[in-house]
């Protein structure tokens, strides 16, 4: 994991309370959809992007200084969280603002798993292929990351367009009810193993590099930067909601694919992890690495399933789940290809190489579907 001091980055300790007052201030000036195109609509909207990705980092910093805290693989544990409560505020807000989006957290989920699963590991594999030639981890890890990953995507994003108590992409009420509680047992399993039972499956090989992030933070530092951390967490919720009015109308203006906001809401909360865990492949640190990533796809489907479909049983609206006929290749291609890649343990370029081609197809297919 990637060190944010204090000295370098004063940000991380400010942004918060800047994003909020910013928050407050275009919510007194009326910043919404209909005054977006106004000269001042203009200034919110160029300012509230860098800011966003500031406090997502901000929030991410604070949540990896705990995590140094905690130790692993409990510290992957306490980003992976802070980073699904921000998707889920984002889905939330561009869902229920606006036109409806009901397949947002389907393209968001399907997203994040083709981003991290080829992009961020293949990136991280090849980096760290042509730094050491060759890089090892823990199949023992891999492989329950990714026996849980597989089971829950073919559930929650396949599995919806064969069933028959309701036509289409979708599940009924009492299916969304059933699946969200199996996908929120087989996480609470996964958890048990991973932080109490068979803990040691994750952890970083004698054989890896020093953690350029592992200085072990003071008891004082730690309750400050929780504090801070529940205060971006907050910030960057208030502000997801002035993003998702900047998402809908760039997209109107560009005409870009329905699925292209999927993405552009991955790519944000994702940010900051993927920094993370590109810099420990470089550090000859690929356990971690894989912790970032598996750990980011699994509590995608595991937590942000369930809460979107919380909200959407409540309002009575759609949740498209199921995927289109190619974008299910995409998932089965990504799953065989994850299987034979971390199946013996090493890793070189070639595996790097072969993930980013088919993170590749994903982006040109989101263009050209």
């Amino acid at each position: 994991m990637f060190k944010l001091s204090r000295s370098r980055f004063p940000s991380v300790w400010v942004l918060p309370a800047i994003a909020l007052l910013f928050f407050a201030l275009a919510a007194a000036y009326g910043f919404s959809g209909d005054t977006i195109s106004s000269p001042s609509g203009i200034v919110f909207a160029a300012a509230l992007i860098p800011l966003l990705i500031g406090t997502v980092f901000a929030a991410v910093h604070h949540a990896e200084v705990i995590a140094r805290r905690t130790g692993e693989p409990y510290g992957t544990l306490v980003l992976t969280i802070a980073v699904t409560v921000i998707e889920v505020a984002l889905i939330t807000s561009i869902m229920l603002g606006g036109e409806s989006s009901p397949a947002l957290a389907r393209d968001t989920v399907f997203s994040v798993i083709m981003i991290v699963g080829n992009g961020l590991v293949g990136l991280c594999i090849l980096l760290g292929g042509m730094r050491y030639r060759e890089q090892g981890f823990r199949v023992t890890g891999a492989s329950a990351y990714l026996v849980v990953l597989i089971v829950l995507a073919t559930i929650t994003l396949v599995l919806p367009n064969y069933t028959q108590a309701r036509l289409g992409p979708f599940y009924s009420s009492s299916q969304l009810v059933f699946v969200t509680l199996i996908t929120l047992a087989l996480y609470g399993v996964f958890l048990y193993i991973q932080t109490v039972r068979d803990r040691d499956y994750f952890l970083v090989l004698d054989t890896e590099g020093r953690d350029p992030g592992s200085d072990m933070p003071l008891n004082r530092a730690v309750m400050v930067s929780a504090a801070l951390l529940v205060l971006s967490l907050s910030a960057v919720i208030v502000l997801s909601k002035m993003f998702a009015v900047v998402v809908e109308a760039g997209t109107t203006l560009v005409g870009a694919p329905e699925a292209i906001v999927g993405v552009v809401v991955a790519l944000l909360v994702l940010l900051p992890e993927s920094v993370a865990a590109v810099r420990a492949a470089r550090a000859n640190q690929l356990q971690k690495s894989l912790n970032l990533a598996l750990g980011s796809s699994l509590a995608a489907i595991s937590l942000t399933i369930p809460a979107v479909a919380a909200i959407n049983l409540t309002l009575q609206r759609d949740l498209v789940l199921g995927l289109d006929g190619e974008d299910t290749v995409l998932l089965m291609l990504t799953a065989i290809a994850s299987l034979l890649t971390f199946g013996t343990g090493r890793t070189n370029i070639l595996y790097g190489f072969v993930h980013l081609v088919i993170f590749a197809m994903f982006l040109f297919l989101v263009f050209v579907p």
